[in-house]
This record gives structure tokens, sequence and C-alpha cells, in this order.
């Protein structure tokens, strides 16, 4: 309902969702925290509260912006999948690697583009010009059969050191040992040994301290939360019986 989704997607195939990261968590989650923030910060001076409206559409459409603002600035005024940065240029793009993993080229900027080809063995002046839209389906061809040749590990050490903005596509297997999510400690582990993100942003003099406590269970502070909120033993016995609520483990004292 946004119309966000109507862009998402390759040439010629139908539109595809992002998971649920762009609805449920940037339009919705992220934007009801940022609401939350923005009236706590209002409070501070009114010492008036309010009630935020966050919703998922609203949110998604407007974090959308930048597609509305440029429509006419020939960054999104061909068909899905023919643009700047939905596919349609050859450098932002992923590509495939003889490994069978892949890259990901965001050489936008001509600095960066410079390096890009550079990196992949080609001369700028024998190729065509980098906005020319009408070879973009070529130059993607001719950038997929490079990128084939060679394997993941060997395209780190060729681009690595460059500002060509060419990545390579991590599994989740693989982002906590990546040298710079390492020097920053961007993933950690709980006392199970599962990996997850560390709390981002992080703040230089309150950072978050993430706790290394394993997830709860369905169900597991049930009790102790409603009896914090009033509830009696009874009435939580009540919720239980009717299957309103669920417990890891009933309390024989209920």
């Amino acid at each position: 309902l946004s119309g966000v989704l109507s862009k998402l997607g390759r040439k010629n195939e139908n539109p595809y969702a992002p998971v649920n990261l762009l609805a449920d968590f940037a339009g919705g989650g992220v934007m009801c925290a940022l609401g939350i923030v923005i009236a706590l910060f209002e409070r501070a001076r009114s010492g008036r509260g309010q009630v935020i409206d966050a919703s998922m559409v609203e949110g998604v459409a407007y974090l959308s912006s930048f597609l509305w603002k440029s429509q006419n600035l020939g960054l999104w005024n061909q068909p899905r999948g023919e643009n700047l940065l939905d596919s349609g240029a050859p450098f932002y793009e992923i590509y495939k690697t003889s490994d069978g993993k892949f890259m990901a080229v965001g050489a936008i900027e001509p600095a960066f583009y410079n390096q890009l080809i550079k990196g992949l063995g080609l001369n700028l002046d024998e190729l065509p010009a980098q906005m020319s839209f009408s070879d973009w389906p070529e130059m993607k061809k001719k950038f997929a059969s490079i990128f084939a040749q060679k394997t993941q590990a060997e395209w780190c050490s060729i681009f690595d050191s460059t500002d060509a903005c060419v990545t390579p596509v991590l599994s989740f297997d693989d982002v906590a040992s990546h040298q710079h999510n390492k020097e920053r400690s961007s993933f950690i582990k709980n006392d199970q040994g599962e990996m997850s993100p560390r709390p981002a942003p992080v703040l230089s003099r309150t950072p978050a301290v993430p706790s290394r406590k394993r997830d709860p269970f369905i169900g597991e502070h049930t009790e102790e939360i409603l009896l914090e909120y009033g509830f009696t033993k009874q009435e939580i016995a009540k919720l239980y019986s009717d299957k309103a609520i669920e417990f890891k483990n009933l309390k024989a004292n209920l």
C-alpha cells in the first residue's frame, strides 16, 4: 500500500519483498521508536505527553521519500529493474563468482567506478561512458563474465585495499570472522555460543551493554511479569486455564 514494493525487483520479474525488514522493522519498529524519542524530547520542553501514531504503510512510504523526490532526476524514470539502484546499472549489482559465492558492487561515484574498472582488468578508455544507459545491459554481461572467472576470496584480495565499493556477500556463518566486523566487535556470542549482532548505533559515552544470556523461552517469565503488574496467582491460573497465556513450566503453586 505504500507503493514501495512496486519498485523492488529485477527486470521482467515480479516485485519481491525484502524479507520483513522494510515494513515490520524499518517502517514500523524503527519509525515508532523514532516517534517515541521525538515525543520524549518534546516532553522535556513542554512537560506534556502525546500519542505516537506509527503506521507501517506511512513509515515505509516516508522512508521512500528519496524515490519520490528523485523520480525526475533520471534515477527512477525507467521500469523496475532498469534504474540506477535497482539492478539496472552494471556498477550497482551483485555478481556470482567462480566458487558459487557473490560480490556486491556499488561503485556509483566516478572515483569508485574507476577503481572497479581497474580491478576488473578493463581499460576505461575502451568502454562506453559510465552513465550510458543503453550500454548497461551489455556491460552487465561483461562484468558478470569477468566476476565468474575468479573465486570470492580472489576478488577480495583484489578489491579489499581499494575504494572500489566492491565487497563480498557474506553468509551469517562468515560475518563474525570478517576482519572489519572483528575489529569493531560487531557480533557477539551469548552464553549458549549463539551469535547475534551487537546493539547499534554505538554511543560514545553510554554505549549499550548487550546481554550475554540466552534468549528467553516463550512463557518463561509470564508469571513473574504478571505478578509484577499486580495480577494475583489465582488470576494468572485462570488466564492459563483459559489458554490466554502460556508457561514454559507451569508452577506447582498455581
